[in-house]
């Protein structure tokens, strides 16, 4: 455990000073440029090898570590794998390079991909990326992708995809998520709720929400079988226990009341938190009524993730020092507790993130 708490100090603390690109651009004096683009890069260089180097070197950490070496070794034996064809001819070309051994290479070069387009995503989305880059560490979304390293790679190339639904570069989005859904199936439902999150909501809106929230409590055997018609191996599976995150329900309801207090200044007249305010919602939707779902977090992810960018720019919309100043430390203070319970409840066996091994100790 100690380990990780050295990396998120270190990082956030280097997080802290990088800028906005908008922030370090002066026509007047091109070397102001130029210094603070080679400050943001150096940081920015940094926090990626720290990151890369805890998370390419471990060794059987994640509760599915075991299970990818077995899918790499039954890729290169050409049988059959559930796993999506774009990450079947990732793991060949890293075969035929590298050799059918080496498949710590193949998670590194995972974990490479992850940590750059989440530091992306951080970079281009965040009003404030030292705030958002703690949250990101804190609130376990680092970690949690030493588990179902598909799924974390998909998510973070779906925030950076968002990035191109807000400068209207629509083809852009659409084929970034085609393409991870070559790697993970999952994605494609960004496909549809992004856009919609993108929408200004109508105030008629939030009375079909509640509807469609009561059906889905009301009639969860329909929509199990809608569910199980697209991905039928998923039906009486391990990944089929009927179960939710009460966790997740209260930081979805948490950060909803949060935003909704500061909802006029911060997130009426913007499209970029208003976005982040209904996945946040959506989110809670999923986690109080869709405890049918199979594996529920696979697409409660892909929209409490937001709350990393939210929560900073609910913040910097407060403008007495005395109120904002506070709640920040407030929520600083409730992310650290968050962090030592995700770490704590980590050391599940259905986990299996702690203790940290490597195979450069072992």
């Amino acid at each position: 455990m100690l380990i990780y708490l050295i990396l998120a100090c270190v990082t956030i603390v280097m997080s802290m000073p990088v800028e906005r690109k908008e922030n370090i651009v002066c026509d007047e004096n091109p070397r102001i440029l130029t210094r603070g683009w080679l400050k943001n890069f150096g940081l920015l260089f940094g926090i990626f090898a720290f990151l890369l180097m805890v998370s390419a070197c471990r060794i059987a950490i994640g509760n599915d570590y075991w299970e990818y070496t077995s899918i790499f070794n039954l890729i290169h034996q050409n049988r059959h794998v559930s796993t999506e064809f774009g990450f079947n001819a990732f793991v060949r070309l890293c075969h035929f390079a590298f050799g059918s051994e080496n498949y710590i290479v193949i998670f590194g070069i995972v974990a490479a991909a992850t940590i750059y387009f989440s530091l992306k995503s951080l970079y281009l989305l965040s009003e404030k990326f030292g705030y958002s880059f703690f949250l990101y560490m804190v609130f376990g979304i680092y970690l949690s992708g030493f588990n179902s390293v598909r799924y974390y790679l998909v998510l973070a190339v779906a925030m950076f995809a968002v990035y191109f639904l807000f400068t209207k570069e629509y083809e852009k989005f659409v084929l970034l998520l085609l393409l991870a859904s070559t790697f993970h199936m999952a994605v494609l439902f960004c496909l549809v709720v992004y856009p919609v999150a993108k929408l200004k909501w109508k105030v008629w809106v939030y009375p079909v929400l509640g509807v469609f929230a009561a059906s889905l409590l009301a009639f969860p055997g329909f929509y199990r079988r809608i569910i199980f018609f697209f991905y039928p191996y998923y039906e009486n599976s391990v990944y089929d226990t009927q179960t939710t995150s009460v966790v997740q329900i209260v930081k979805c309801a948490a950060v909803l009341i949060f935003s909704l207090i500061f909802y006029k200044n911060a997130i009426k007249d913007s499209e970029r938190n208003r976005f982040y305010f209904q996945c946040n919602l959506l989110a809670l939707i999923v986690y109080c009524c869709c405890s049918f779902m199979p594996v529920i977090s696979r697409i409660g992810y892909f929209l409490n993730v937001y709350q990393i960018f939210l929560i900073p720019s609910v913040l910097l919309s407060i403008k007495p020092k005395k109120v904002r100043i506070p709640l920040t430390v407030l929520t600083a203070i409730a992310g650290v507790g968050y962090f030592l319970f995700f770490l704590h409840t980590s050391r599940d066996v259905s986990s299996h993130i702690v203790p940290y091994w490597s195979w450069i100790t072992h």
